[in-house]
């Protein structure tokens, strides 16, 4: 059985592929009403699952009518996938910001289950036996070359 943090992650998903948009606002307090638990889960499935890396931008009003806005970030042509990865990936990137830009690579259908694994086994901080930041320097450099070299055809 799925817990409840996958079952809002789904929910959140499934809406927004419904958005015309490609963008929803939501209030947080309803949502937790809606799946009988406390907002600061409703927090937590936003922070963790609906990153930049993840390609989503979110912002949130606080107050009286607040919400919270999630934008899914579109990346239809070869210039916005390129442009995309080079503003994720500066100079360093840590393991967990290079596992989520794979990821949102895998689920636009840019890159294969196969050259997701591989390109996470070879940035994996169990592969580059350097101390910080050298190790986050070097993950940079090996998944921008393998990304420009997979992508930039």
């Amino acid at each position: 059985m799925r817990n409840a943090s996958e079952i809002i992650e789904q929910y959140l998903k499934n809406i927004l592929m419904q958005s015309p948009n490609g963008i929803i606002e939501i209030q947080r307090n309803e949502l937790a009403d809606q799946f009988q638990c406390v907002p600061s889960q409703i927090n937590y499935v936003i922070s963790t699952r609906f990153t930049l890396e993840k390609g989503y931008i979110v912002e949130s009003k606080r107050g009286g009518g607040g919400y919270i806005r999630i934008q899914k970030v579109e990346l239809s042509s070869q210039g916005a996938i390129l442009d995309h990865i080079f503003r994720t990936i500066t100079a360093q990137i840590d393991q967990t910001a290079s596992e989520g830009l794979v990821y949102q690579l895998l689920e636009g259908g840019l890159i294969t289950d196969r050259e997701a694994k591989l390109i996470k086994a070879a940035v994996s901080r169990d592969v580059l036996l350097f101390k910080l930041p050298q190790r986050d320097e070097v993950r940079a450099r090996l998944l921008k070359a393998m990304l420009i070299s997979l992508l930039g055809k």
